[in-house]
């Protein structure tokens, strides 16, 4: 057993070399690659076959996911009619190891035609792809790693580390943010994150737990207990925040031997809660009820005049895989 984890950790070392051969060539033809894709009107388009290809989709993925529109075609059903998503707007970034690829060098004429650059990712500057290409992106000639050193495996993360880089670098030169981050991602964490305002998750209208000033303990009983919130806003007539009223200040009366058919609620609840406005963020909502020494369950969320118009709790953030 102990030799299976030597083997994979020589492997790793192995692959972990061959980045560092990447790293000390990138230069002159990254930067054009950067400053090329950077100035085009239309996209990039990604292309390569067996495993380059894996790691082409992979890259046009990531282009796409931080700001740069790209996307993959493979060589075969480019030579079947796929030619006619290039348009001369575009850049096509061409991966080969070798840069030999017969099913990539065959479409490259065609690309020539259409008036889209080609950018070349290969170990051979002296490959058909590269003197074919208008700008060469290298990457280094290194051993596979494993045992045969046949598998595309070196080569593989070295390529794939470069798409990062690109991708990274590209985002950064076209000011790419978070927030847009969270526009093309809205189902993941980040995108709930920088999307999800309180009013989006809080409870409203019929589902708020909510009593008139005055109302007796037990009644506000019975309020939380149906809208299981674990506590209920108190309001005025005109449905402005009073205060709140918990589950804990409730069992804390009762210790106390409080009346709770003909003491109001006024006379247990927190005046002046913390509270929270509509439009905030979720994210926001639920720093708020984790700051500090004193943990809040949920918060009363309220509008520009005070207005008592729902209520958020942890929970409900939480549920939605909203963490800080």
């Amino acid at each position: 057993m102990d030799s299976y984890v030597n083997d994979a950790k020589k492997l790793i070392d192995d692959e972990i070399a061959a980045l560092g051969q990447l790293k000390l060539i990138i230069g002159d033809g990254f930067i054009q690659t950067i400053d090329k894709i950077s100035s085009i009107s239309g996209r990039v388009v990604v292309t390569g076959v067996g495993k380059s290809g894996h790691i082409a989709r992979k890259i046009a993925a990531t282009m796409s996911s931080l700001g740069t529109p790209a996307f993959f075609i493979h060589p075969n059903d480019a030579m079947h009619g796929d030619l006619g998503m290039i348009t001369k707007n575009d850049v096509v970034l061409a991966i080969s190891n070798s840069g030999e690829s017969d099913e990539l060098l065959r479409i490259i004429p065609n690309i020539r035609l259409i008036g889209a650059d080609i950018i070349a990712i290969t170990n051979n500057p002296e490959s058909n792809l590269a003197k074919h290409s208008d700008i060469l992106c290298p990457i280094p000639k290194v051993e596979e790693a494993g045992s045969i050193h046949l598998a595309p495996t070196s080569s593989t993360t070295v390529t794939l580390v470069l798409g990062d880089a690109l991708s990274v670098i590209l985002s950064s030169k076209l000011q790419f943010k978070k927030e847009n981050f969270a526009a093309y991602h809205p189902a993941g964490s980040l995108g709930k994150k920088l999307t999800t305002k309180v009013i989006d998750v809080m409870h409203a209208g019929e589902d708020n737990a909510r009593v008139l000033s005055g109302t007796s303990i037990k009644g506000a009983i019975f309020e939380i207990s149906s809208k299981r919130l674990g506590a209920t806003i108190v309001v005025d007539e005109e449905n402005h925040l009073l205060g709140l009223v918990t589950d804990g200040d409730i069992r804390r009366a009762m210790d106390n031997d409080i009346n709770i058919y003909t003491t109001p609620v006024d006379a247990i609840m927190t005046i002046n809660p913390t509270t929270i406005q509509m439009d905030v963020l979720a994210i926001n909502a639920l720093m708020l009820m984790q700051k500090g020494d004193r943990i809040f369950s949920c918060l009363p969320v309220i509008n520009e005049n005070h207005g008592a118009v729902g209520m958020i709790t942890a929970s409900d953030i939480l549920r939605l895989g909203i963490l800080y």
